[in-house]
């Protein structure tokens, strides 16, 4: 059975246009990656949990922000891994340059034996679409469309 993720994919609307909010991942794996790197800020579920709280616990561990403001649901997605990530939309404004991620422990170097701390996300960052599109984990380009879909019903 494949993992399970949900997260949020937050926007805001920014000199007349759309902005989103993505996340880079921590560690020295991420370290030197760029393009196709960045991700929504999500995180895995167990069987049962409801998946909008999910969401909202993970945003807040990867950016040290509690989301208040409503989420409306963008559906699911897999990933090449085989990861299933179920997207939420939520509209709001932060600062980037403010957040607070939780952190993971790993050895590093690779059998050194010695352990290091690096932090969960490294950096966010707002970015127009087309930006968002290279800078996006690939799978995760369909929830940008399904973004741009959701807001132009409206």
């Amino acid at each position: 059975m494949p993992a399970k993720s949900a997260g949020v994919l937050a926007y805001r609307k920014k000199a007349g246009r759309l902005e989103v909010l993505l996340v880079h991942p921590g560690g020295p794996f991420w370290a030197n990656k760029d393009d196709g790197a960045w991700s929504i800020p999500k995180g895995e579920y167990a069987a049962g949990e409801d998946k909008a709280a999910v969401a909202r616990r993970e945003f807040a561990e990867e950016l040290g922000v509690a989301l208040s403001v409503p989420l409306q649901g963008l559906g699911e997605i897999r990933q090449r891994g085989g990861k299933l990530v179920e997207a939420f939309a939520a509209e709001l404004d932060l600062d980037v340059s403010a957040i607070t991620s939780n952190t993971f422990e790993i050895e590093w170097p690779p059998k050194s034996g010695e352990r290091k701390s690096f932090p969960e996300v490294d950096r966010a960052a707002w970015f127009d679409l087309a930006t968002a599109r290279e800078k996006i984990n690939p799978a995760q380009r369909e929830l940008l469309d399904r973004l741009e879909t959701l807001l132009k019903s409206r």
